[in-house]
Order: structure tokens, then sequence, then C-alpha cells
């Protein structure tokens, strides 16, 4: 653009003006507070895409280890329920309750902890009602742990 109607661009935000003058739109560039990115970013894609990335292995690690202390949890008030159901109170409650936690720890997924419990409650609690008090006490466990993060 040249002569008397020349273009004078006046790009960014209002404390901080950005007189392009005399340059074509193509070459004009906002202002970088105003919409939140760095010149590194807009200049570089692939630290964006990195970015992201890390934000998304960090909220699954993050993941990973709530479910893990939700299933420790979980775990503990299960033995709990299970010595209250053997007649142990007490140190004792508390000490079958870290044997069910450690049990975990045996093979992947909850078959070792269910057949622990099983095993120890032999014909005081069927299959579905231990099954069932798993369920219901992971949801306790996921809000108990919840409710101790706010």
């Amino acid at each position: 653009m040249q002569g008397p109607f020349a273009l004078l661009l006046v790009y960014g935000c209002a404390h901080r003006k950005h007189a392009l003058g005399r340059f074509s739109l193509a070459s004009a560039r906002p202002c970088t507070h105003i919409y939140g990115q760095t010149d590194i970013a807009r200049e570089n894609p692939m630290t964006t895409m990195k970015d992201r990335e890390n934000a998304f292995e960090n909220k699954y690690a993050h993941d990973a280890e709530m479910q893990f202390k939700a299933e420790a949890r979980r775990n503990k008030l299960l033995g709990l329920w299970a010595a209250d159901l053997l007649g142990k109170t007490g140190d004792a409650a508390t000490e079958y309750a870290r044997e069910v936690i450690k049990s975990d720890f045996e093979e992947a997924g909850d078959e070792d902890v269910f057949r622990k419990v099983s095993g120890d409650l032999g014909d005081k609690a069927d299959e579905a009602t231990i099954r069932a008090k798993m369920s219901a006490l992971m949801t306790e466990a996921k809000a108990q742990i919840l409710s101790e993060i706010d």
C-alpha cells in the first residue's frame, strides 16, 4: 500500500498500540497477551503439541494415582467390614484390614482381594454379597478421597 491512502493499522491491545504502518495485512501480528499465545507457540506448533502431550501424560498419571488410592481405600473398608463379620474389633480389625490391602498386590485386578476375603469369611457371606460390597465400597472410597482433596 502506498500513497496518501496508505493504511495505518493499529492492531493490538488498548494500552499498547501496535502501529503496523504501511505493511500489508499478511504481516500483521496480534498482540500476544490478548490471544493467550506466545510468539513461540505461534511460530512452532510442535511446542503446543508437546504441551498437550505433557498435559495428557500428567492427567493419566494423576488418574492412575487416584485409582490406586481408591482401590487401597476400598480394600481397607472391605477389610474392616469383613473383620466385623469375623468378630474382630480394635487392633485386630485394623490388622486384618492391612492384610486385605496387602493381598491386592498378589496379582492385577480384584480377584486376589475377593479370594482373600471370601476364604476368610467362609459361609458368613456369599460371592454376590462380597462383590456387591466391593462395588459399593469403591464408590464410597472415591467419595472419601474426593472430599479429602477439597
